[in-house]
């Protein structure tokens, strides 16, 4: 309705789409009221990032750009000039051949996109530096490092992060005296495989091994649970008694618009969103070390379901955590670990997040064997950018 006046209050949409955003999570964890802070009321930043909101209204999609300097600036398209490209590039990247389809194929669905929502905004935007989106409905499950101009992916100009619900924890950088880290994977399918909730199709993660090996080198201390090691109580236990800035989950998982589909896989049982909340909530009430990075590898979100990448903010939400990393979709799992790699050498380097994980996307990007967007494109940053 707003939105239909001759000079429409930008401000005021930015903050109803915010509020129904955030109770679309509340809802989706059937909590009370979550701990996230508007982007608009962040404190102590050294630098306002440049935030864009995607708000799908069904007949019209806006975009509205919160530029560095506090300025707003609108874009209306009508949704029927984007929405085959949208819902044909989910198609192929929820596809199970997708490292089999063309690339071709992405980038025109990709650059398409591009041409009807961020072309005609450019002007604001920075050439370089950081994004923030602030993404509504089928847009949570794209990832927009993908979004291409013709010549050069978005990733190749900025780090970016995304915020599924419009409103973060207060974004605080990783200090080196953090890097210590809880780890915990799988690397060959366990017994609880089976639960009829468990994601399909799964298979054995031999590269989980040296992805925690890597992880291992790369901080300051860790305790890893590999296998066996990896059960729901030793989980539990490691998590109330210490106190782990980074966990660094590298299983099979699936994201859902479902809670009850939003599941991490340990050797003897499932974890699903519910049982995440209990497992870290007396940490977070009770204690200011709070997770600061969460990463959730190897995971993946419901094929044919448009919300599933609500289940990546409902998680992060349930942790507690500052920033979290997941997949879209199931990566490769040898340049998974290579990704890792760089992207905590990164860290170890006095990196933003944001950049320490656009730094190793690129570096698959200009790798002859990873350069599809299949092996790259999926990794998605929720919340704080520093």
């Amino acid at each position: 309705m707003l939105l239909t006046s001759p000079n429409p209050d930008l401000k005021r949409i930015i903050e109803i789409n915010e509020e129904l955003q955030i109770a679309r999570l509340e809802n989706f964890l059937r909590c009370g009221k979550l701990d996230l802070v508007a982007l608009n009321q962040l404190q102590n930043l050294n630098s306002a990032p440049t935030v864009i909101h995607i708000i799908d209204l069904g007949d019209t999609i806006e975009v509205i750009v919160q530029s560095t300097d506090g300025s707003l600036h609108h874009h209306s398209i009508n949704s029927k000039l984007v929405r085959f490209q949208i819902d044909h590039l989910l198609e192929a990247l929820q596809n199970e051949k997708f490292s089999e389809v063309g690339e071709s194929s992405i980038t025109t669905s990709s650059q398409g996109i591009y041409e009807k929502l961020i072309a005609p905004i450019k002007t604001y935007l920075p050439t370089s530096g950081k994004l923030v989106f602030t993404l509504d409905k089928s847009f949570q499950s794209i990832p927009m490092a993908l979004l291409y101009d013709g010549k050069h992916y978005l990733i190749e100009h900025y780090s970016i992060a995304v915020t599924l619900g419009s409103r973060i924890r207060q974004p605080k950088a990783l200090h080196q005296n953090q890097m210590i880290a809880l780890i915990a994977g799988l690397s060959k399918l366990s017994p609880s495989s089976t639960d009829p909730n468990a994601p399909k199709n799964m298979d054995n993660l031999l590269s989980s091994k040296q992805e925690i090996e890597n992880i291992e080198k790369q901080t300051k201390s860790s305790v890893a649970l590999l296998d066996k090691k990896f059960t729901l109580k030793r989980f539990k236990e490691e998590l109330t008694q210490n106190n782990f800035p980074i966990v660094h989950i590298t299983t099979h998982g699936q994201f859902s618009s479902d809670p009850l589909k939003t599941v991490l896989v340990a050797y003897d049982k499932l974890i699903n969103i519910r049982d995440f909340d209990s497992l870290i909530r007396g940490k977070t009430e009770n204690s200011q070390d709070a997770i600061e990075l969460l990463v959730l590898s190897a995971c993946e979100t419901a094929k044919g379901n448009k919300q599933s990448a609500m289940g990546i903010a409902g998680m992060a939400a349930q942790a507690g955590a500052r920033s979290t990393v997941a997949t879209l979709w199931r990566v490769e799992a040898d340049s998974t670990a290579l990704l890792m790699q760089e992207f905590y050498k990164g860290l170890n380097n006095g990196l933003p997040k944001t950049e320490a994980l656009r730094q190793a996307q690129l570096s698959l990007l200009s790798n002859p064997k990873y350069k599809k967007a299949y092996y790259w494109g999926g990794f998605l940053l929720v919340g704080s950018w520093l």
